[in-house]
């Protein structure tokens, strides 16, 4: 894995995790070891959410917590992200919550978006998150990278969800 230090991603005025600059890197890293990785799980559906969750363990160790299929009622998110905002309280004070929904496109892109935003808007809503993120992985053979990255920002609900595709 590339070196990454935690330092690079907690804003200094707040220590919230700057989530866009971290899975701006995380897509860029995507990109540059994909084919390697993947093709090294059996489960190749599982393969990119355990990049992910391996890339952002680095970041997020020793400071916050990562659950993978966070229980949510009846339904689970795919990534939970919490981290708190005051060292002193730890986990016992405010926290940063963030939902991270990962999809693998085997849809029309915007039909995998559509329904994954009322997803991931509901699992926010339910766990008090403050962000979100659905992360979309375009696995399809022959598409180039610069078709499969992207980021823009979705608002459901009145809540506004980053769209990542890799």
């Amino acid at each position: 894995m590339l070196p990454q230090q935690q330092a690079w991603y907690v804003r200094p005025q707040d220590r919230r995790l700057d989530m866009d600059k971290l899975l701006a890197a995380f897509q860029q890293f995507f990109r540059e070891n994909a084919d390697a990785w993947i093709e090294r799980f059996q489960y190749k559906e599982a393969g990119p959410q355990l990049l992910l969750q391996a890339f952002l363990q680095r970041i997020v160790n020793g400071g916050g917590r990562i659950s993978r299929e966070y229980g949510l009622g009846r339904r689970r998110t795919d990534l939970f992200l919490e981290w708190p905002l005051d060292e002193a309280q730890g986990f016992l004070g405010p926290m940063q919550r963030v939902v991270l929904e990962l999809k693998i496109l085997h849809k029309s892109l915007e039909a995998t978006i559509e329904e994954g935003l009322t997803q991931t808007a509901a699992y926010a809503e339910q766990c008090g998150a403050q962000e979100a993120h659905l992360i979309v992985f375009d696995r399809r053979p022959g598409r180039s990278w610069e078709e499969k990255i992207f980021h823009r920002t979705e608002t459901i609900g009145g809540r506004a969800i980053g769209v990542w595709g890799m």
